[in-house]
């Protein structure tokens, strides 16, 4: 009786051992995932920065005309603009190379093709509105 009690202990306790494994393996798992996921996050937050910035860069050409100097103007434009077309390089950037390796997560990340083709096309799109902050007239000309 004890020797078939201790063999019936031996054996949950190995089926316990090998559970905890697995839960442990699933929660790193789950921690691989989501730190996917805030990667993602970080890298919208970069886009949505740069949005703005262009936005606010292209509007002060607008906003700003007849209240500041033209020299103010484009100024502070150019600098806006540069600001997101920064944001888009540091998005890619940040999104391509995360820091330390995690344990390889289930959720697959964004092709890095896809992250150079989207915010190369934001980029140009800063650098087009850059010449129209350089080159286009102001409301008070």
């Amino acid at each position: 009786m004890t020797t078939e009690k201790l063999e019936r202990s031996g054996r949950e306790l190995a089926r316990s051992a090998e559970n905890l494994t697995d839960s442990a393996d699933r929660r790193t798992q789950l921690a691989a995932d989501r730190t996917v996921f805030a990667a993602e996050r970080t890298y919208a937050a970069w886009v949505r920065t740069g949005l703005v910035s262009l936005a606010s860069g292209i509007g002060a050409k607008k906003l700003l005309a007849g209240i500041v100097p033209e020299w103010m103007i484009v100024a502070t434009g150019s600098l806006l603009v540069a600001f997101s077309a920064f944001c888009f390089a540091a998005a890619v950037w940040r999104q391509l190379y995360p820091g330390a390796p995690p344990p390889d997560p289930d959720t697959r990340r964004i092709e890095p093709w896809l992250l150079v083709v989207v915010n190369g096309f934001l980029a140009l799109v800063a650098l087009a509105a850059l010449t129209g902050i350089w080159f286009g007239r102001t409301g008070s000309e």
